[in-house]
């Protein structure tokens, strides 16, 4: 299973209930933090305010553990990552601390997405990049990332009910990729929040433990941290999935 890292960071307002400016950041604003001590670029992140969505399987047609479905509002303003992290921002962190390289499959490092990493390695990596820059990094939760891949929307995906052409790399909707390999980040649009490849090219661990449905699940987009945490949530699908794993609704685990 090819799995990648994908970064939130909390604003300094991460507990109140102000839209992001009131961080210092406009809604929507691309923006890197200072440098690291180590030096280095840090990931481009997206900020997005804490609002009301409608979360789980919206549009028909999904699975029991996409149930029930209801209102989450974010509790706190977020930044994202524009990208999935890359094998060349997981490099740094591995050079620096000692830590495992994972295998690019002889695909290429580079800006494709880092994958074969385990949620731990995803965890340690974003614990280093706070320490690095003196800002919170981490996973983000379930309700967080829906929120971030919905863009808005109510739909399956953040440009429509279908994936539509090329525009993801997963398997059969007609990208250079498509059901072959990873593909470098970015190459295939921003959704209207300006995020890439929340759909398709590899799955994306998030901060909770697995349960069956989203019942008693926080209604302010907290992580679960209790249930069954030998099982971490995926979301997103990869360059091998075909569409419906793909869907901002669907879950899965490892």
């Amino acid at each position: 299973m090819l799995l990648s890292v994908s970064l939130c960071l909390i604003s300094a307002c991460a507990d109140k209930t102000e839209p992001a400016a009131a961080s210092g950041r406009a809604v929507g604003e691309v923006f890197r933090d200072a440098p690291r001590i180590s030096g280095g670029d840090d990931p481009e992140m997206v900020a997005l305010p804490g609002k009301s969505f409608r979360m789980g399987d919206v549009s028909g047609g999904g699975a029991e553990d996409e149930q029930p479905v209801r209102t989450v509002r974010l509790d706190r303003p977020i930044a994202i990552g524009m990208y999935e992290a890359t094998f060349e921002e997981y490099g740094r962190f591995a050079s620096l601390t000692g830590a495992a390289r994972p295998d690019d499959k002889g695909w290429g490092a580079g800006t494709r997405p880092v994958m074969n990493v385990s949620w731990d390695d995803a965890r340690a990596c974003a614990e280093w990049l706070s320490g690095e820059t003196g800002k919170t990094y981490r996973l983000p939760t379930e309700a967080e990332w829906e929120y971030a891949a919905r863009a808005g929307t109510k739909t399956s995906y953040s440009r429509g009910n279908d994936i539509g052409h090329n525009r993801a790399n997963c398997d059969g909707f007609g990208g250079a990729w498509d059901n072959q390999q990873t593909a470098p980040v970015g190459g295939f649009g921003a959704s209207p929040s300006g995020l890439r490849d929340m759909h398709g090219n590899v799955r994306e661990w998030l901060e909770d433990c697995s349960h069956n449905d989203h019942r008693d699940a926080p209604a302010n987009g907290r992580a679960r941290t209790s249930g069954d945490c030998e099982y971490r949530v995926l979301r997103g699908g990869s360059w091998n999935d075909g569409p419906r794993p793909l869907c901002a609704a669907n879950r899965g685990w490892n």
